[in-house]
């Protein structure tokens, strides 16, 4: 098939307001080019054993049972958590209040799941 000056790769690059002449028969591909290969990523696995070797970042928090007795206190008194009740179940519990956070979205979660199995 004859590479024209109306061919695939010339009608790619001038969509993308890059015209240039097409390339003369045989000539081999600019790395610009559609047609060029490029490397492809691995695919991304969501396995539990990719861990932090993979650079999964902050690696699991392992709360004390008196931390968990707190933050279940404070749960099973209200859900959602403030700004200030986070601030200081962080302050007295020795966690950030990203990690308070979190593990109210993740209690919130395990509350659904075992109403919903309940019924």
């Amino acid at each position: 098939m004859d590479k024209g000056p109306f061919s695939v790769e010339w009608l790619a690059q001038s969509s993308r307001g890059s015209a240039r002449e097409a390339p003369a028969p045989g000539a081999p591909p600019s790395p610009g080019d559609l047609g060029a290969p490029r490397p492809r990523e691995p695919p991304r696995s969501s396995s539990p054993e990719r861990g932090a070797e993979a650079g999964a970042g902050r690696p699991r928090t392992k709360f004390s049972s008196a931390q968990l007795q707190e933050l279940e206190r404070s749960f099973r008194e209200q859900r959602y958590i403030g700004a200030s009740e986070k601030r200081r179940l962080a302050a007295t519990l020795g966690l950030s209040q990203s990690q308070i956070k979190t593990w109210f979205q993740n209690r919130r979660m395990k509350f659904k799941r075992q109403t919903q199995d309940a019924r």
